[in-house]
């Protein structure tokens, strides 16, 4: 099968088709989405060596359960044992020996094919198409803040990032009935957030006020981020960390704790949750769609990401 693999230098190459397990199902690639983890991946994080990529939707092509030959689905990436102490209270994403899609120690969907095990498949509804469908890992990430913690109908969030990860979580706690203020670079992003009917503000050319908000997201992806995120968070009030980068994120902990802030990580979310979202049409995704190159052209749609102004560019592979 053709794929993209990465050893230091990501290539297109020729590989065998994997082989699933007993547990496990053989999932042909329909669409597959190159994210800021990925790309990051390309620069050292993770130190990951194989097949890269993790959203993805397809079709079961192989496994033991003839019930779900044919079945569109998309897959959780995290692949844990099942039995450790983190498994058997549920968190199974914290499972001590994971291994992760694309990410760490499992080859991911920038490929023909790939293998997940069938407790990880989530079923398509046949109103969502591919387009969409892709989009359940970041929705469900982004959806994962509403798990986490209490965001009151009318709260002031401030979102920083106007990236495809930022344009979701702001999407999502929007239709929470938090009071959005999404801040970026990007003048056609935010252009794009507010016609969804989201307050935006450009980060170039006005500045917030110190200490104003009692949620930030951090989605930006950057270093640079948190500390930004720290100086608009009030006393008392929860900074949420989206963003995975390749660098070291340097900031002033007194503030952590003379202001008493709440540090909150949050990453992967229920799959079942974005798919109820994207079902009923609570969010938009498909307009975030820049590009699809057949996976044939995926090192194009890498050079495409770094030089372009553009936000998901996807890789077609069947």
């Amino acid at each position: 099968m053709n794929c993209l693999y990465f050893d230091g230098q990501l290539t297109l190459r020729e590989v065998a088709r994997p082989r699933p397990a007993g547990d496990e199902a053989l999932l042909q690639v329909t669409l597959a989405g190159i994210c800021g983890t990925d790309r990051e991946i390309l620069k050292g994080y993770s130190q990951f060596r194989g097949i890269p990529g993790h959203e993805f939707v397809g079709r079961v092509v192989e496994c033991q359960e003839k019930d779900w030959l044919g079945r569109r689905v998309v897959g959780e990436i995290n692949i844990a044992c099942g039995h450790c102490a983190w498994c058997t209270r549920g968190l199974g994403r914290h499972c001590p020996s994971r291994t992760v899609l694309g990410i760490v120690n499992h080859d991911g969907c920038f490929a023909e094919y790939l293998t997940l095990p069938l407790r990880n498949l989530h079923e398509v509804p046949e109103e969502i198409p591919d387009e969409a469908a892709v989009f359940t890992e970041p929705l469900a990430a982004a959806a994962e803040i509403l798990e986490q913690m209490m965001i009151a109908p009318g709260t002031p969030v401030a979102v920083l990032g106007d990236g495809r990860l930022g344009l979701l979580v702001a999407q999502v706690l929007k239709q929470a009935g938090a009071h959005i203020t999404l801040v970026g670079h990007h003048g056609w992003k935010l252009d794009l957030a507010h016609s969804w009917g989201l307050k935006t503000l450009s980060a170039d050319e006005e500045e917030l006020i110190p200490s104003s908000f009692p949620v930030v997201v951090d989605a930006t992806g950057s270093p640079r981020g948190l500390p930004e995120a720290l100086r608009l968070v009030e006393p008392r009030g929860t900074v949420v960390m989206k963003s995975t980068f390749h660098e070291a994120a340097f900031f002033e902990t007194g503030k952590l704790v003379v202001d008493e802030i709440t540090l909150l990580g949050s990453r992967c979310g229920n799959f079942a949750v974005a798919l109820k979202l994207l079902r009923e049409g609570n969010v938009t995704v498909e307009r975030l769609v820049s590009k699809v190159f057949p996976l044939e052209q995926g090192l194009e749609a890498f050079q495409y990401l770094e030089q372009t102004a553009c936000l998901k560019v996807l890789l077609r592979t069947a």
